[in-house]
């Protein structure tokens, strides 16, 4: 290719990749918004601004940890080019619009990453694949949502022992304030990871195209994703609403603060040691595990069983969906 067809072809691909960030608010801001809104603290159009102007302020709060396994630690940069990126994003877009459509919470997370394995694979097999990262990331799909769970349960627990002897009526309004504070904290833990994501595929698309180093992050790189990603999140992803905050369990503000507080300790933790989770994961656990403190019929476990069954099917599919994106883009530039 000659500079300026790279450099369009570049240019393309990032803007591609905040599209897909934008497409992560936007499919997962049921995850930051569902407990708020079905608990009435907030209105829907409150409630998506108040999570998007936190997703913001992580910007100031977390280093580039999370980025860094993302783009240094899942797919060997030496086998990255601009194929491999088109496919990963495509795959990953494409099966995020499919489960926004059918209002399924999959994880936009492990869509990307599944897309950045099928599409390295299609062009030279396992050999880009670094274990060591994805081991991490896979063992997190199942130690983030029982996270969730068993700090949702404990902050349930603690808070109904705490007022045993206060009033229902008082109960509900000390904690719809209390969860300003806990959702404004689940979307601050929500941008850090779910931004750096999208920060880690296009440091490994400038490697790739040789415009930075495997050790500097532009800064332009971390404002814009940390934007697409807030606006995405103005914009809402209302059909995963209802299903995060109404059919897996019944939320009133208590426990509304019990579920984003679990989530937002545990998103805290991840981003601080680098590691990539689903944030759909996190809070879909966090809300079982304040549905089974309270009665173990309290959570429909048809509802969840559908979801954990999502999960399953995410990577392996943005996987198939990348390795055929891969092969359309080596036909196309």
């Amino acid at each position: 290719m000659n500079g300026e067809i790279v450099l369009t072809t570049l240019a393309m691909l990032v803007v591609l990749a905040l599209l897909f960030d934008f497409m992560n608010g936007f499919h997962d801001a049921a995850n930051s918004i569902a407990t708020v809104v079905s608990t009435g603290v907030l209105k829907p159009y409150q409630a998506v601004v108040w999570a998007a102007m936190f997703n913001f302020v992580a910007i100031g709060i977390f280093h580039l940890k999370v980025a860094a396994t993302v783009g240094k630690g899942i797919v060997d940069p030496d086998f990255v080019d601009y194929h491999v990126i088109f496919g990963a994003l495509v795959g990953a877009i494409s099966w995020n619009v499919i489960t926004w459509y059918y209002g399924i919470p999959s994880s936009s997370s492990h869509a990307l990453i599944g897309g950045m394995i099928g599409a390295a694979m299609a062009k030279a097999g396992t050999a880009p694949l670094l274990a060591p990262g994805i081991i991490k990331i896979a063992a997190f799909i199942v130690i983030a949502p029982m996270l969730g769970v068993l700090l949702g349960a404990l902050w349930m627990v603690a808070v109904s022992w705490i007022c045993l002897r206060v009033s229902p009526h008082r109960v509900d309004r000390v904690f719809r304030r209390m969860q300003l504070v806990s959702s404004a904290l689940y979307s601050v833990g929500h941008g850090s990871n779910d931004a750096q994501k999208t920060m880690g595929i296009i440091w490994l698309l400038l490697i790739a195209a040789g415009e930075t180093t495997r050790d500097h992050l532009p800064a332009w790189v971390i404002v814009s994703c940390y934007s697409a990603i807030s606006v995405g999140t103005l914009f809402g992803g209302w059909r995963i609403v209802k299903t995060m905050g109404q059919r897996i369990t019944k939320l009133r503000p208590v426990g509304g603060f019990a579920a984003e507080s679990a989530g937002a300790l545990t998103l805290f933790g991840a981003s601080s040691f680098g590691i990539p989770v689903s944030t759909t994961h996190t809070i879909t656990g966090a809300i079982v595990g304040v549905g089974t403190a309270q009665r173990t019929s309290a959570v429909r476990w048809g509802i969840a069983g559908n979801i954990v069954l999502a999960w399953i099917v995410t990577i392996p599919a943005s996987a198939l969906f990348a390795a055929g994106a891969w092969w359309i883009g080596m036909r196309l530039f």
